[in-house]
């Protein structure tokens, strides 16, 4: 009898070249958005104001750039990392056309590198993903990279290929579908008067707030996205692993952190590219996320004067405040309490197009 189920692809099963078509397309809906919010709270006026939105020459208020994110990376694991141990990094993501609810999203992914790991068990594969709406447009492409177990010890390794990646996306090629009019982005109604130049390459901004993952909600919010991994949700199984419970969802630190950078970072109105990223700690339910970021760079846009961009890391830690800025030692080596290190883009007004009358 032909067994029917799908185990996921192991490292032996990955071929260079290989594209894949994941299921299920995905119609994301007000009640995703409603039930993102719930789960991180995140204030940003443009996703949460139609009417704010429309200042920004939006149709309506589009969805959180993670949660378009989420949607389009939770497609991709039931092919590429149901067997993974980890996920190792993110490289040259860039977001592109704007989701409204309603829209469909799907993902492919094409593998671009392979590499089996010195002890035989395991390998790291990397894979191009590009997420597009139902009009085929792309609303997000990114490279990720993974360890993933092998089934068969004994089979051959590839011939090792590690792939060119970008250290960041050139500003030249952010998609900005915004066009803001002189003086119509509400400073007053986004909560805060900080604008794309009052930021400094070097400044470090503490966003002070901590927030606690409770289990029912990491696990909520990795099924929202469809993303299968077993490590997030299967206590019995997890209790014989590593850490003897579940792991949150890399994906679900980056959006509290996301969350948490409003306080500092409340005109940072939308993602436009990701950099990079390393989830460096595991984090588990009752852990406490904080968040400090650092101004990488500050870019302007070709031909734009009413958005600027900036290039930001978050770094967000685990039961330990962010007021002096923990990151690595001497040696390089992270701090303990460090879960993520995110490095990302983001689209910001500039003086010209904000206003701090209220209508």
């Amino acid at each position: 009898m032909i067994n029917k189920t799908n185990p996921g692809n192991f490292f032996e099963d990955f071929r260079l070249g290989q594209e894949i078509v994941h299921a299920t397309p995905r119609t994301v809906t007000e009640g995703d958005v409603a039930l993102y919010t719930s789960l991180y709270g995140s204030r940003f006026a443009v996703t949460s104001s139609t009417p704010f939105a429309q200042n920004l020459g939006l149709d309506r208020a589009p969805l959180d750039s993670m949660l378009v994110f989420h949607i389009v990376f939770g497609k991709t694991v039931p092919d590429i990392s149901l067997n993974a141990i980890a996920n190792l990094g993110y490289a040259g993501g860039r977001f592109g056309a704007v989701v409204y609810p309603g829209d469909t999203l799907s993902t492919t992914s094409k593998v671009i590198g392979l590499r089996q790991n010195k002890d035989g068990k395991t390998g790291v594969v990397y894979v191009h993903s590009v997420g597009v709406n139902q009009r085929g447009e792309m609303v997000l492409e990114y490279i990720r990279w993974v360890m993933v177990r092998k089934r068969d010890l004994n089979a051959p390794a590839p011939e090792p290929v590690i792939p060119s990646l970008p250290d960041a996306v050139p500003v030249g090629e952010l998609q900005v579908p915004y066009q803001i009019a002189p003086g119509q982005y509400d400073l007053v109604r986004a909560g805060s008067s900080y604008v794309w130049e009052d930021y400094e390459v070097g400044e470090k901004i503490d966003h002070i707030d901590g927030v606690t993952i409770e289990e029912a909600e990491h696990m909520q919010a990795t099924r929202l996205y469809q993303n299968t991994a077993r490590v997030h949700f299967n206590l019995h199984v997890e209790r014989e692993g590593r850490f003897g419970r579940r792991i949150v969802y890399g994906g679900h630190i980056i959006s509290l952190a996301r969350s948490l950078s409003f306080n500092g970072l409340a005109n940072a109105f939308s993602i436009a590219a990701i950099n990079g990223g390393r989830h460096t700690n595991p984090s588990f339910a009752g852990d406490t996320i904080y968040a400090w970021s650092e101004i990488l760079d500050k870019m302007e846009i070709p031909g734009r004067d009413d958005v600027g961009a900036l290039r930001v890391r978050t770094v967000a830690t685990k039961d330990r405040p962010c007021h002096d800025f923990p990151y690595r030692d001497a040696d390089g080596n992270y701090d303990p309490a460090v879960v993520l290190d995110f490095d990302y883009t983001v689209l910001m007004p500039r003086r010209m197009a904000a206003t701090t009358t209220s209508g």
